[in-house]
């Protein structure tokens, strides 16, 4: 992590599983932070208009995968301080977010940078312009404009949801200081379900789980 005050560059790093498990396969790091960041999302709704009425009632579904857009500025001049070789580096970029033969599909991908959130996404689209060249033909200054798209596993896109509701299958990954009782009655209302969270996990007990822990808490019948 870097100091208060470091700079730090905006960086992917490539999974092969839908639930990022492991650790990163390559990582790409940018040399020149982008300007701009665009996210956009979308809510789906089912419009329903009663019969006699002029208005439509919108019951809401689900929002849509959200979309991350930025721009990979390049530079092999040296301008910036540093001289990148361009070619290297959008192959670098185009290796961690391609397609990747051993899962046949494109790489899970985490977008980070500084506080931002992580974005857990698959590459969408990318384009790339060159803007500067040598007398040889060589390229000393590119943009890659990327768009990145949300991907998640169900459970990881139930727990980063999280729903108040106890009518839904919750999942929390235990942090120092947490227990099982306080999340119970932070999801049901009622600290004493923690014996039948700890059974339907196939937990020994529910006291004394170690920090990391990943915990299911289902819908239960009061």
């Amino acid at each position: 992590m870097p100091e208060r005050g470091q700079l730090e560059y905006l960086r992917i790093e490539a999974y092969t599983a839908p639930d990022y498990a492991g650790t990163a396969i390559a990582t790409f790091v940018a040399s020149v932070n982008p300007a701009e960041i665009s996210l956009s999302y979308e809510m789906e709704y089912d419009s329903g208009q009663g019969a006699g009425t002029t208005g439509s009632r919108m019951d809401f579904k689900k929002i849509k995968p959200g979309d991350l857009s930025l721009a990979f500025f390049i530079d092999g001049t040296g301008a910036n301080g540093r001289a990148d070789d361009v070619q290297q580096k959008i192959e670098s970029f185009q290796a961690v977010t391609g397609y990747n033969g051993d899962i046949h599909r494109p790489n899970y991908l985490k977008v980070m940078w500084g506080r931002l959130q992580v974005k857990r996404c698959v590459l969408k689209s990318a384009s790339i312009a060159y803007k500067l060249f040598k007398p040889s033909g060589i390229p000393l200054r590119a943009v890659i404009t990327a768009i990145f798209t949300d991907t998640a596993d169900d459970q990881t896109r139930v727990a980063l949801a999280q729903d108040a509701s106890p009518d839904l299958t919750h999942v929390r990954i235990l942090h120092a200081g947490q227990n099982l009782a306080a999340l119970c009655e932070q999801i049901y209302g009622d600290p004493h379900y923690a014996p039948r969270v700890a059974r339907a996990n196939g937990f020994d007990g529910f006291r004394d789980l170690p920090p990391g822990t990943r915990v299911i808490f289902p819908p239960l019948e009061k």
